[in-house]
């Protein structure tokens, strides 16, 4: 008679985390508000990355704020753009500015995978990064004030769809399938938790929601904030796959830069007409 054997112990998988821990590694990772991290796992990622988009809903209701504000008191509405841009800025430390810079440098140094990695990580911002910045920031502030101009209430709208979209890239570009770019850092902590079908399922109920919300100002309101959230995805879509093509994967810096594009296609989007 012979021993079975069945291999070694199996190790239970970790326990599903529960959506404080998935809100506290949203908040924890991407804004500086105080949210003490509970869990850094795959499963509190999964959670955390799902609800990234609620992390920019309170990221653009800070940011919307002091621009309102400044308008009721009598300030220009480029006074008030700027200072909105500022906002989100100071809340994330600036780390998705940060990460925009730094894949530009990685994109534009026309380097193997490995040296463009190696630009990335460096502390100083190279000429692609410059100029990658001074867009960005300058056409943020063009389509504020545009929205401002028209209404305070078109503006604030504008500010809160842009930041909610922004974290929605984020949370795409966490979906299985992304693979990350190296083995250590924020883009291995979350590439690949977000189950498909859940970031479908966000997409829609984030255009449904921005559509919703515009619908008082009226029917072409609603439905240019639909096509915002719907562009600005897309526009983030399309960098993902060019730096997973260039970087074989994702990092820290490219969810920055996604949530950049993402903010300034969809301001871009609203601005129209």
């Amino acid at each position: 008679m012979t021993d079975s054997f069945d291999g070694p112990p199996q190790t239970p998988p970790p326990e599903r985390a529960s959506f404080r821990d998935g809100a506290r590694f949203a908040f924890g990772t991407l804004t500086v508000l105080p949210a003490r991290i509970t869990r850094w796992d795959r499963p509190a990622a999964r959670t955390g990355m799902a609800c990234a988009p609620l992390a920019g809903l309170v990221v653009g209701a800070l940011a919307a704020v002091p621009g309102v504000l400044l308008l009721l008191l009598g300030a220009g509405p480029l006074l008030a753009a700027a200072v909105t841009v500022a906002v989100p800025a100071a809340l994330t430390r600036g780390l998705h500015l940060d990460g925009l810079a730094d894949t530009a440098d990685g994109l534009g140094s026309a380097k193997p995978a490995d040296e463009a990695l190696r630009i990335m990580k460096k502390s100083d911002i190279g000429p692609f990064g410059v100029i990658a910045l001074v867009v960005v920031l300058l056409v943020q502030t063009a389509a504020l004030f545009e929205l401002y101009a028209e209404s305070w209430v078109r503006g604030a709208l504008a500010v809160v769809v842009a930041a909610v979209t922004a974290r929605l890239a984020m949370t795409l570009a966490s979906r299985e399938g992304v693979p990350p770019a190296r083995p250590e850092g924020l883009g291995a902590a979350v590439a690949g938790v977000v189950p498909r079908p859940v970031a479908a399922a966000l997409a829609a109920l984030v255009t449904v929601a921005a559509a919703a919300a515009a619908l008082p100002i009226g029917l072409p309101a609603a439905a240019r904030s639909a096509a915002a959230v719907l562009a600005a995805l897309l526009a983030a879509e399309l960098l993902l796959r060019r730096c997973v093509r260039r970087f074989d994967g994702v990092t820290g810096d490219v969810f920055g830069a996604l949530a950049e594009v993402a903010a300034t296609t969809a301001l871009i989007v609203l601005a129209l007409g």
